[in-house]
């Protein structure tokens, strides 16, 4: 491993992690020509024991943390039963032993090591221990919609819980799926033909070749646009309009390291048939378990976009276990922000990650009061519907893409020192122009929206 990690270039670790992905293709394909039709017990054990083979092979002995809280999970399901208290219980454990486990470990650079696949495993089992409880409510008492397909009706065996949990297909890099579509994975349900393995290896190979060719992006381009070039001096010496440029350029490269590794996955999901997700107009969708919609993401002008394309399945995870949850508190800001807050901690200690969940949560509501703005001006929506939309969609993908640069720095440099430093190298134009716009906000829509209009939406 070391001998292909330097012919590569890449760390070992990285390498590894790549490795162990696709090494979910075969096993996904062992389990629909050998396994499609066995016992459950024995389709859980296939599951459990490649997961753990994948575990061992990137973290060694380190395997036990997930081994530990698995177990934790399943005595508390069934020694606690479906009640509040299992819930809470469940997501104080799981969290604080996640939160150990990133002070322990953290250093100022991204590291690959057992805390990674283990924010996964985190999410995983939280929602299990919510899916449980649903599972003994009566339907009239659900929330949400969602709850009817992810309730979980029967207590889970230890084996069952196993498998669900170091699924290849989701273990390290995710995605994010119920116990439920899980048991429907192994009942012979997530298929496109009844009682035989599902059609799915062309929709998993157009994302795994997707996936590749973001990977390939990533590996050219990422050496020009290295994450610590923006704490040297010779960045620092740069005109202002070069910091900018580089930024932009920046995060359009970095996140396809992201990109790659979701795209890949969700490929071994799709060829097992976790990725099944019915018929829509008489056509067989494979999107269960999409983390990224790609035409979207490369083509929106909107941070909205990019948040609704980027990480799908953790940003369903988060609405469907916190922020709707959260429908008691009777205010839709407070749980947003208690959820990027949940977000945020979950991601790590380090401040960087608060400062970019803080910048989104600033740059969502400017966002939509701007596209309010536009939508009530007759004059602005004349502007935006003319023959200067192609200019306009280009200033909004700049405006949209150096922004996200801006907010993602923190993210990825960590520490208060690093991304204080970048900040103010480009005089924190994110904070000024956001935080100018929603002030200016107000006066923009009493000198543009009719008084008319206004008062409508003031009655509503």
């Amino acid at each position: 491993m070391e001998k292909l990690s330097e012919s590569l270039g890449s760390p070992e670790p990285a390498v590894r992690l790549i490795l162990s992905i696709l090494i979910g293709y075969p096993c996904a394909l062992v389990y629909r020509r050998v396994l499609f039709h066995q016992p459950a017990t024995v389709v859980h054990l296939f599951h459990t024991i490649s997961g753990l083979a994948l575990a061992a092979f990137n973290f060694g002995a380190q395997l036990y943390h997930s081994a530990v809280c698995i177990l934790v999970q399943f005595l508390m399901l069934r020694l606690m039963g479906r009640t509040v208290t299992t819930v809470l219980s469940s997501f104080t454990f799981q969290m604080i032993y996640l939160l150990a486990g990133y002070y322990y470990t953290a250093t100022e650079e991204y590291d690959i090591k057992w805390t990674m696949p283990h924010c996964v495993l985190t999410l995983k089992l939280v929602g299990l221990s919510f899916d449980y409880y649903d599972g003994g409510k009566e339907p009239v008492s659900w929330l949400i919609s969602e709850q009817k397909n992810s309730a979980v009706q029967s207590v889970p065996s230890l084996l069952e819980v196993c498998g669900f949990s170091y699924f290849y297909g989701g273990f390290l890099v995710g995605p994010q799926f119920t116990l439920r579509s899980y048991q429907r994975l192994v009942a012979g349900e997530l298929t496109d033909c009844p009682g035989k393995p599902p059609n799915s290896a062309v929709p998993a190979m157009k994302r795994f070749a997707v996936g590749f060719v973001c990977v390939v992006i990533y590996t050219i381009f990422s050496p020009y646009y290295p994450d610590n070039y923006f704490l040297t001096d010779e960045f620092e010496a740069q005109p202002f309009w070069y910091r900018c440029i580089f930024m932009l350029l920046w995060v359009k490269i970095i996140l396809y390291k992201y990109v790659s590794c979701w795209l890949i996955a969700e490929g071994v999901c799709i060829l097992s048939g976790l990725g099944y997700n019915g018929v829509v107009d008489g056509k067989h969708q494979w999107d269960a378990c999409a983390n990224m919609k790609v035409w979207l993401f490369e083509t929106t002008p909107l941070f909205a976009g990019t948040i609704a394309s980027f990480n799908i399945n953790t940003n369903a995870w988060a609405a469907r276990h916190v922020f709707k949850r959260l429908k008691f508190l009777g205010n839709k800001m407070l749980s947003h922000v208690t959820t990027l807050l949940f977000l945020s901690i979950w991601h790590g200690l380090h401040s960087g990650y608060f400062m970019c969940f803080s910048m989104e949560f600033l740059i969502i509501i400017v966002e939509r009061q701007a596209q309010a703005l536009v939508r009530d001006s007759p004059l602005l929506t004349k502007l935006a519907n003319s023959a200067l939309y192609p200019l306009i969609y280009v200033v909004q993908q700049f405006i949209h893409w150096l922004f996200m640069g801006y907010a993602l720095v923190p993210f990825c440099l960590f520490t208060y020192d690093k991304w204080l430093q970048v900040c103010s190298s480009v005089y924190f134009c994110g904070h000024v122009f956001f935080l100018t716009a929603l002030l200016i906000m107000p006066y923009l829509r009493k000198a543009l929206v009719p008084k008319k209009e206004r008062s409508q939406k003031k009655q509503e």
